[in-house]
């Protein structure tokens, strides 16, 4: 999702990508019990090729994520048996869900850490004092800031144009 917003303090844009961040880490533990517990099942430990699939998927996550092509992924012995279907891949095999719940956990992990560093630099923004009588028109893109343009807040401008100052003296009459 792409959207354009507007915020009115530095501190309203951290408090959204720490809302983000919550629910993306949130995400990111239900997907990872998930996967554990599939590659756990005993039922599926029976078949060896399972097996060894689910050793190798283990072995790719723990050494941080899998790289490369499909054609790598045939090599190592993790990849499943796909049909593309319109616009959709479908899969029968048991190993199709574990492979789509790490490409989750991955997607995941890669937004937890942009938006992690998205937070400490609108902490490091808000350390240089940046930030009275502006807005923060900001760009997000799949929920991170990517970038934001600072313009004047309309009340401050209107005040200072036309502020009013006049000095009156009044005659005393003399009786």
């Amino acid at each position: 999702m792409t959207e354009i917003r507007t915020f009115y303090s530095l501190k309203e844009i951290r408090e959204f990508v720490e809302v983000e961040l919550n629910q993306y880490r949130l995400l990111y533990e239900d997907y990872s019990q998930w996967l554990g517990s599939l590659l756990r099942n005993p039922e599926s430990a029976k078949n060896q090729d399972w097996t060894k699939k689910t050793a190798e998927l283990q072995r790719v996550l723990k050494t941080g994520g899998r790289k490369g092509t499909k054609k790598e992924e045939k090599k190592t012995g993790i990849s499943t048996e796909w049909v593309q279907f319109k616009d959709v891949l479908l899969c029968a095999e048991n190993l199709g869900e574990a492979e789509m719940l790490f490409e989750a956990t991955e997607e995941l992990r890669n937004k937890i850490d942009k938006l992690e560093k998205a937070k400490n630099s609108l902490i490091d923004l808000e350390r240089y004092g940046l930030g009275k009588d502006l807005l923060f028109v900001t760009y997000i893109h799949d929920g991170i800031p990517e970038k934001i343009v600072f313009k004047p807040k309309k009340d401050s401008e209107v005040t200072e144009k036309f502020e009013f100052v006049a000095d009156f003296s009044i005659a005393k009459e003399a009786s």
